[in-house]
């Protein structure tokens, strides 16, 4: 074959290609605008849908039923059973119980994929002091972390989901679960059994710092784990007008306290975020008696395993050493047995991808913050551990009420949320389920 020709058939063939991509990439550039359409569509039906007088209403009731009978990790029975008799009247069908008081409804055609939109359903013991007609009349119990209204967001988007069951292309678990507050509800759910077959999962939370109508997450680790440890310090008690004839375990203590503290300022990289707090002491209670022994204990916070196990390791060992130093003794409990470690909750880059383009197009880009790690935890991250997941803020402050009495934080006893974030809390999490067949549905 002469050269001209050998020329001519090199770029016939290089001319087939590039027509050939261009054809492939405008293909995927269409798909990829129709499927923007059709979620721009979807998510303002939905949205449409759940500000309906009669729909937010609905959702109002729900959630000031909620909070007017707050109940405890692992006690949510009558919870519970509230959900169980609105998913009835929804026609929704769920196991229950799981993890004790833990429930998961399904949504949609029973084939995969599945994916995953949980709510907790507990409380916190704390007395509520907002006034208000549908105040806590549980003594000593509060919804002060806006579980209530997770419950009712989630309940929101069974019912919008359930109204579209037949565009579902695929399979929603509803996750209700208890105990998220220190006792690592999510982790017996795994345990049980609850999501096994599920891919992903999405979950929000309240912020009271947020103004409504704007979301707020970050790729990668978002929020921190946390452990907790309580240590008693064993010395000699005696008046303490003779020091010298005593082992002062208060002295020893507050040495322990002061070395706890160099962990992070002396040990732990400045670029790396850990957290150590003494939050309790007790011990005497007399001005003038050296006690016989001092109970202390908080929290550590940190973002790697690895961070963990060398939290754990030197909070133990300083403790012990003081101790010694100061001639008593000291036993330290990290209380595992009792309430699990948390992991870091850490969003998968594509699950956040994804509930941040549905978030934009259901409230607008501007209104879609990049968030800033937590130090707090969050037992969202057992999932985050096991599939999918992307958790994010959802704002629920009034701006008008806030300048009025100043914002409110959670765990606070006069917390308090603006009740306009149920609709938009309820078509977010639909439509975030519903947008991921649209790119997940198995052929």
């Amino acid at each position: 074959m002469d050269p001209f020709s050998t020329n001519l058939i090199f770029f016939l063939c290089m001319y087939i290609l590039l027509v050939l991509t261009s054809f492939s990439y405008n293909s995927w550039a269409v798909k990829e605008t129709l499927l923007r359409s059709e979620t721009k569509l979807l998510t303002q039906e939905l949205l449409e849908s759940a500000k309906q007088p009669e729909f937010f209403d609905w959702l109002k009731r729900i959630r000031r039923r909620i909070h007017e009978y707050p109940e405890l990790a692992f006690e949510e029975y009558k919870t519970s059973q509230f959900i169980r008799d609105e998913l009835d009247l929804l026609g929704i069908e769920f196991v229950s119980p799981v993890a004790k008081t833990g429930l998961v409804g399904t949504v949609g055609s029973g084939h995969q994929p599945w994916f995953g939109l949980r709510a907790e359903m507990d409380a916190l013991p704390m007395q509520e002091l907002v006034d208000s007609e549908y105040k806590s009349k549980i003594n000593g119990k509060m919804h002060a972390c806006g579980h209530d209204a997770h419950v009712t967001m989630l309940l929101g988007a069974a019912r919008l989901l359930q109204n579209r069951r037949d565009k579902l292309k695929g399979t929603v678990k509803l996750v209700f679960q208890p105990a998220e507050e220190g006792y690592a509800g999510a982790s017996y759910m795994i345990e049980e059994g609850a999501l096994d077959g599920v891919k992903a999962i999405f979950g929000m939370h309240v912020l009271p710092f947020m103004p409504t109508g704007i979301i707020g997450s970050r790729p990668g680790p978002i929020m921190a784990g946390a452990g907790r440890f309580t240590a008693i310090m064993q010395g000699k008690g005696g008046h303490a007008a003779t020091p010298h004839r005593t082992k002062d375990p208060i002295l020893a203590v507050s040495m322990a306290v002061l070395a706890l503290q160099q962990l992070v300022s002396r040990e732990t990289d400045p670029l790396e975020s850990r957290v150590v707090s003494v939050a309790f002491v007790d011990g005497g209670d007399a001005g003038n008696v050296i006690p016989e022994s001092v109970k202390f204990g908080g929290t550590f916070r940190f973002l790697t395993f690895e961070g963990r196990s060398y939290l754990k390791q030197r909070i133990k060992e300083i403790i012990e050493i003081q101790a010694s130093v100061h001639q008593c003794s000291a036993t330290v409990d990290f209380r595992e047995d009792l309430m699990r470690p948390y992991p870091p909750t850490v969003n998968d880059p594509t699950m956040y991808e994804h509930a941040k383009k549905v978030g934009e197009v259901l409230l607008g880009e501007q209104n879609v913050w990049y968030d800033s790690i937590s130090m707090g935890a969050e037992d969202f991250s057992f999932y985050s551990q096991k599939m999918s997941a992307a958790f994010f803020s959802i704002g629920a402050q009034n701006k008008t009420a806030a300048a009025a009495t100043g914002v409110k934080d959670l765990h606070s006893p006069f917390f308090t949320l603006d009740e306009d974030v149920l609709p938009i809390g309820a078509a977010l999490h639909a439509a975030v389920a519903m947008s991921y067949f649209d790119t997940h549905v198995q052929t």
